[in-house]
């Protein structure tokens, strides 16, 4: 039997840089924890101009980035938080985001919070499955050997 319990801690050049003590996303147990992203220009480090909307765009393609280096993609994400500088921006986001998740979307929760790193106007964390995880093969980043405990 497979243990994939152990953490594996993503890294990446491609997105942007973590603005604090944490990793941009983590797997185990084939599921991917990716966290929460912001409109960072991955180039600049800076919010994308162009408000909520422009924003929402960038947050989801940072996430699309970390997803894909963690080994799947928005199809397989099980369960988003949006977090919203100002609630009543909900449609707006919501049209943006229908786009990125057209089939099966994943479960959602979405609030309004008082404040956002670098003053973001929202922020997108999710979680997903692996797209493919052959344990006999390792390529899923558990640590296994063969499909057996270590």
């Amino acid at each position: 039997m497979c243990d994939c319990s152990e953490k594996k801690v993503i890294k990446t050049d491609k997105g942007p840089k973590v603005i604090g003590p944490y990793s941009v996303a983590t797997v185990a147990n084939h599921f991917v924890y990716a966290s929460g992203q912001i409109g960072l220009d991955p180039e600049t480090g800076s919010l994308v101009d162009g408000g909520l909307e422009a924003e929402t765009r960038q947050a989801l393609s940072n996430l699309k980035m970390i997803l894909e280096e963690s080994g799947t993609d928005l199809e397989h994400v099980m369960k988003t938080t949006v977090f919203l500088k100002d609630i009543n921006d909900f449609g707006k986001m919501n049209a943006i985001y229908g786009a990125s998740f057209t089939e099966n979307p994943p479960a959602r929760s979405a609030v309004q919070v008082a404040a956002l790193p670098k003053g973001a106007l929202i922020e997108i964390e999710a979680v997903a499955v692996l797209s493919h995880c052959d344990c006999s093969e390792n390529d899923c980043g558990c640590n296994c050997e063969g499909g057996e405990d270590k």
